[in-house]
Formats: C-alpha cells, sequence, structure tokens
C-alpha cells in the first residue's frame, strides 16, 4: 500500500484548491465590487462595528498571502513602579481648608509692630519666603488630610418639603376620617343644598314645624353627601388631570372606592329612607330623582355635551323645591317659583367660574360652554341674570310675597345683570371674578329678602277661600 507522509497530502490537496480559487478570482472580483457598489448607494445596508461585536477580541492579520486569525490575548495587567525619588514632575494639589468662624479682635499696637517687622524680613529674602510657603503648604496638607469631607445634611423641614413635592400613596389615619368625608361629601356644596332647601321649607305657608325642618334638612343633607360621593368615584381619571380637583381624596389615594362607596350608601339609604317614610313619599322622590339626575346624567354629560350646565341647574334647582313639598306635600307654583331662583341663579354663578377655570376643564376633558361656546357662554349668564328680576316681579302675582319683595331687591338684580352685562362685553378674568364673587352674596340676600316679605299665612288662606263658590247653608234641625 502506498503511503505518502501527512505534509505531502496537504500540500496537494492545498495547490488543487489554490488553483480553483485562482479560476474563480474573476467572478469573486466582480461579486465583490457589485456589493461594494450596491453598499455604497444604500447606506443603511452598511455594516458598522455595532454589528460586530464578536469581533471584539479578534483581529485579522495578513502573512505571506495568507489569512491567519486568532484570538487577541488578553493583556496582563502592566505593573507600574513609580520611583518616589524622581522629582521630574511634580503635582501640587491645593486643598482649602474650611473656613472656622474668626472672631476679630482689636489687635495690641505691639502685635501690629512684631507683625510689620516681620513681614519687611519676609519680603527682604525670597528664599526663605519660599521654603516657608513649602512648609507652611506641607503643614497644611498634613493638617486637612486628617480633616473629614463636608457632608450636606438636609433639615427636617427640607426634607418634608421635598417629600410634599413627591406623589405618594397617603395612609389615611381614623383621626383624618371626618376631614376626608368632608371632602367626599364637598361640604360648602352640601351646605349650599340644605341651606336652599331650608329656605324652601320657610317659605311653605304653613305653620313651622321644628322636628320636621330638622329631619328634611338631614335628609336633604345626606342625599347630597351621596350624589357628590358617587360623582367623585366616577371622575377619578379625569380630576386628577386637573387643578382645581387633583386633592381630592380619590384622587390622592387617600381612601379606596370601595370605602367611598360604601360611604355613599351609608349616606344614601338612611337618607332617602328618612324623606320618605319620615317626612312624605313626595319628597324621598324628589330626593332619588336628584340622586339619579347628578350622578347618570350630569356627571356622565360633561364629558359629551354642553348639555350638561342645564341638566346640572335643573339639579340645584330641585332642593328648595323638596323643601316645600317637605313642609306642605304638595308641588304648588310656589315651590317650581323657588326652584326658579335657584336654576336662574346657577348660570351666571357657574358660567363665570367656568370661564376663569378653562384651562383645567380642557385638560379634564371636560365639554363646558366656556371652553367650546365661549359667545354662548357669557349670553346664557346675561339672559338668566335679567330672568331673576322677571321672577321676583313674579312672586307676588302667585301670592308667595308681597309686592314690597319685587321692589327691594331690584338693586340687587340689577347689580348682577349689570356685572353680567360687563361679562357678556368684555369676557376678560376680572369681569368673571367679579360675577362670581357677586353671585356669592346675592342668592342668600335674594332668599332672605323673600323670607322677609313673606305673604302671611292668613292672606295666603284667605285668597282661595274667597275664590271658592259659597256652599249651601245646612238645613235646620226640626224643634222636638
Amino acid at each position: 500500500m502506498y503511503k505518502t507522509p501527512c505534509c505531502r497530502l496537504s500540500g496537494l490537496v492545498g495547490v488543487s484548491v489554490k488553483q480553483k480559487l485562482v479560476q474563480n478570482v474573476p467572478q469573486c472580483k466582480q461579486t465583490a465590487r457589485s456589493l461594494i457598489q450596491l453598499h455604497k448607494r444604500d447606506p443603511s445596508n452598511w455594516l458598522t462595528y455595532q454589528h460586530l461585536n464578536f469581533l471584539k477580541r479578534q483581529y485579522v492579520a495578513k502573512n505571506s498571502s495568507e489569512l491567519h486569525q486568532r484570538a487577541v490575548p488578553k493583556p496582563a495587567p502592566a505593573l507600574t513602579i513609580v520611583d518616589e525619588r524622581d522629582d521630574g514632575v511634580k503635582r501640587r494639589v491645593q486643598r482649602i481648608p474650611t473656613l472656622d468662624h474668626v472672631v476679630t479682635d482689636t489687635v495690641p499696637q505691639s502685635e501690629d509692630i512684631t507683625s510689620q517687622a516681620q513681614s519687611g524680613i519676609s519680603t527682604s529674602d525670597p528664599n526663605t519666603d519660599d521654603a516657608a510657603v513649602q512648609k507652611d503648604s506641607a503643614s497644611s496638607g498634613a493638617a486637612t488630610s486628617d480633616e473629614t469631607p463636608h457632608v450636606h445634611v438636609e433639615t427636617e423641614e427640607a426634607r418634608e418639603a421635598r417629600l410634599d413635592r413627591q406623589w405618594k400613596l397617603l395612609k389615611v389615619d381614623v383621626a383624618d376620617l371626618p376631614d376626608v368625608y368632608a371632602k367626599l361629601a364637598k361640604i360648602k356644596l352640601t351646605a349650599l343644598v340644605v341651606t336652599s332647601a331650608a329656605a324652601g321649607f320657610a317659605m311653605a305657608p304653613v305653620p313651622f314645624d321644628p322636628l320636621l325642618f330638622f329631619v328634611a334638612s338631614l335628609g336633604t343633607c345626606l342625599a347630597s353627601c351621596t350624589a357628590n360621593s358617587i360623582n367623585q368615584y366616577f371622575e377619578v381619571p379625569f380630576d386628577s388631570n386637573m387643578n382645581r380637583t387633583k386633592n381630592r381624596p380619590l384622587v390622592r389615594g387617600q381612601i379606596s372606592p370601595l370605602h367611598a362607596v360604601s360611604f355613599a350608601l351609608a349616606c344614601g339609604v338612611p337618607g332617602i329612607a328618612l324623606l320618605t317614610l319620615v317626612v312624605n313619599p313626595l319628597t324621598g322622590f324628589l330626593g332619588a330623582l336628584n340622586i339619579f339626575l347628578y350622578t347618570c346624567c350630569y356627571t356622565p354629560l360633561k364629558r359629551h355635551s354642553i348639555a350638561n350646565t342645564w341638566v346640572g341647574a335643573v339639579v340645584g334647582a330641585i332642593p328648595p323645591v323638596m323643601g316645600w313639598t317637605a313642609a306642605t306635600g304638595l308641588l304648588e307654583p310656589g315651590a317650581l317659583l323657588m326652584g326658579g331662583f335657584l336654576y336662574c341663579w346657577q348660570f351666571p354663578h357657574f358660567n363665570a367660574l367656568s370661564w376663569n377655570l378653562r384651562e383645567d376643564y380642557s385638560r379634564g376633558g371636560y365639554r363646558m360652554m366656556s371652553v367650546t361656546h365661549p359667545g354662548l357662554c357669557k349670553r346664557v349668564a346675561l339672559r338668566h341674570s335679567l330672568g331673576l328680576i322677571g321672577l321676583s316681579t313674579l312672586a307676588p302675582v302667585l301670592g308667595v310675597t308681597t309686592w314690597t319683595f319685587p321692589v327691594i331687591s331690584l338693586p340687587i338684580n340689577l347689580y348682577i345683570s349689570y356685572l353680567a352685562l360687563r361679562f357678556y362685553h368684555q369676557g376678560d378674568r376680572g369681569s368673571a371674578r367679579k360675577l362670581f364673587f357677586c353671585s356669592l352674596w346675592h342668592l342668600p340676600m335674594l332668599l332672605l329678602l323673600a323670607l322677609t316679605c313673606k305673604k302671611p299665612r292668613g292672606e295666603q288662606e284667605a285668597g282661595p277661600a274667597a275664590a271658592a263658590p259659597p256652599t249651601a247653608s245646612p238645613p235646620l234641625a226640626l224643634q222636638s
């Protein structure tokens, strides 16, 4: 059997492979040129070093027309020997020592003379001055090397201020629950609702019943708390985008949504039960209807249509009607008149408020007249301000007040109409702010004037009695 060394066999194989490569060199060159041109035309196909991360530890070397590829050995850490006696390069690091509080005292004249003498000596000999400076720098370097670096210590007030600016999930304490419930129920708005219901109860032509008044006010308050709590439960994602509402309890996470709904049920169920069972079913029905309109109609409409303002005005007009029906048990024209006062008053009040909060309502995604229809917002405020004058004139016609009421209420009605007219013509923040603050005292003043001019109950009962036809006299009894 013929045997040949491995080196000869590898040499023969290498020669044959080399001949084939030489034959295919023109085709390879043409292919390489086409690839280079393609890459030049389309730079997005260029290969960069980022695509060759696997070659980080490799390199290609050319040796005798052959390619050899091997891994680069990891370089050993070089040991640098520093000769401390070599003074060729000097590094001077100047460290500024911490300045302590220096107490300046009066220096005696003798010390001043000696210091001047020393300064004169030092200026006369520069070599000794340099040596002294080197010694001082060496001593100061040795002294400051032992000093601890200055560390900024944060005060407690700064830490609390920094933490207040950060968003965090708050943990409510039992002692904080009354404040949380007050914010959840919108206690100021609830107080306005109870006040308007009390005005309707007081204007009713019946004797005043303190116990019935207290129960009606309590039921109205609980119903208002329920409506406001459910409203905040639905509007958490949108309230978080508004500066006016971003600090509400549900937005800040002070209480859970289940807690808020439980609070709403705990207020709503006994509230409607009191109005229905203790007062009368009509008042209970109006309370339940008000909760439904506020939570299921007004709240979703705020993000879809400007009709939400009119629905909200109806919601605000129901409480005085509830007060009237709680006292009389009947839905009379006087009750509708009291509701009309609240209905018309809400447009200059809310439109002026929303005018200065347009950016906030826009961020929250609410479709208010001030955002989408600014001209209509001003016209509606003026129109309903003038409507208050007409309703005040209608009150004595319906037998609710005397004719003194339209006269003494005319100045405040004219004043709010004048501010609404200025708001209509100017449409700036100043005029809107003045109209809003005027509405805050206008409604209590109007209701108080109506209460002072209330027609006496005897005259109210005499009117319907006089209009009734005379009845036949009873037959005479037979004498025994």
